[in-house]
């Protein structure tokens, strides 16, 4: 089948209304992923009326919504039965490894209203969420337990991809900064059980990491340590990574925990740094809508060059500095401290 979805050409009209209709597009996949249609689909195909009724929807417009998704190559159709396609099996089917769903209800739950106030903070340089927005998302367990289920999905495609982009051998210890509920390490430690695993982040997140360690079966097998990057140290370690940290803060903050960062790594060990930076290499559209979204979503963030965390790695005291493109759109970056 094919679909006209991708002519956007800003040199035509169509193509400039196209992309001013583009969040209704973005709208109907996270609308789906909110009501469980892939999930409802990987117990069983179903016709139109069959999925209303185990959807509980009214059916006004639900012909129209699946034959969408079907255009976007997410559903197949065949006899009046819909069905799942592959990519839509494998990232969002409630309760898979590789599920995206997490992510996509955070994105329609706070990014996708924050987007409506780009004006306003391209006028005022303030955000739509702020850090106080955050410290009230940890005291409510829902939006704590969505916060979570959506970093899951962050790093849901960047994750394999790290797991084989590091020689692990020379290393025992790894630390997650600002890993959430695990899932970054739970994954790393499923696939190199030697190693050692740890998570550091706030407190407020601990019953949430336990309770997902439980699910994937690696109880007592990675550790959770408690706390706060801004005040207290970080626990040693061959291997610390700041995964999609470093763009949550102004230029300075990001220099003082690379200084921490040094300060916590074993000697002859390596700090690894994956955000989607700022680079030639890496998808313009998609990293420049990133630091947008930082925009929108922090007092102070923003992506950054990769030119900007090699002289921050470099004034810190880590050499051997160097960088790779992991996956479409992130870049990792290689800082390696001396031994003693």
């Amino acid at each position: 089948m094919t679909s006209n979805l991708d002519s956007r050409d800003p040199a035509t009209a169509a193509g400039i209304l196209r992309l001013g209709n583009a969040f209704c597009e973005s709208q109907v996949l996270l609308t789906a992923a909110e009501l469980g249609v892939f999930s409802v689909l990987h117990e069983n195909p179903a016709t139109e009326q069959e999925l209303r009724a185990r959807l509980g929807l009214s059916g006004r417009g639900l012909r129209d919504f699946l034959r969408l998704l079907v255009e976007f190559g997410l559903l197949g159709e065949s006899g009046g039965r819909y069905h799942n396609r592959p990519a839509a099996e494998k990232f969002l089917v409630r309760g898979k490894q590789d599920y995206l769903g997490g992510l996509l209800q955070g994105l329609r739950a706070a990014i996708y209203p924050a987007w409506g106030g780009l004006a306003e903070t391209l006028r005022s340089g303030r955000p739509q969420s702020s850090g106080a927005s955050f410290a009230a998302m940890l005291t409510d367990p829902a939006a704590l337990d969505r916060y979570a289920r959506q970093m899951d999905g962050v790093l849901g495609v960047v994750g394999p991809l790290l797991v084989d982009a590091v020689d692990w051998s020379a290393c025992h210890e790894v630390l997650d900064v600002g890993g959430c509920r695990g899932g970054l390490m739970g994954r790393l430690i499923a696939a190199r059980p030697r190693l050692s695993g740890n998570v550091f982040d706030l407190p407020e997140l601990e019953p949430l990491f336990h309770a997902h360690m439980a699910e994937i079966g690696l109880t007592g097998k990675v550790r959770f340590h408690a706390g706060d990057f801004f005040r207290d140290p970080l626990p040693p370690a061959d291997v610390l990574i700041l995964g999609h940290v470093l763009h949550n803060w102004a230029g300075k903050d990001r220099e003082m925990l690379v200084r921490k960062a040094f300060t916590a790594v074993n000697p002859g060990g390596v700090l690894l740094v994956h955000d989607r930076m700022l680079d030639d290499n890496l998808s313009r559209v998609d990293n420049l809508l990133a630091s947008l979204m930082m925009v929108l979503m922090t007092d102070e963030g923003c992506e950054y060059p990769v030119a900007e965390l090699t002289g921050i790695a470099r004034a810190a005291g880590f050499s051997g500095i160097h960088h790779q493109p992991l996956g479409d759109n992130e870049m990792l970056v290689f800082c390696h401290k001396p031994p003693s």
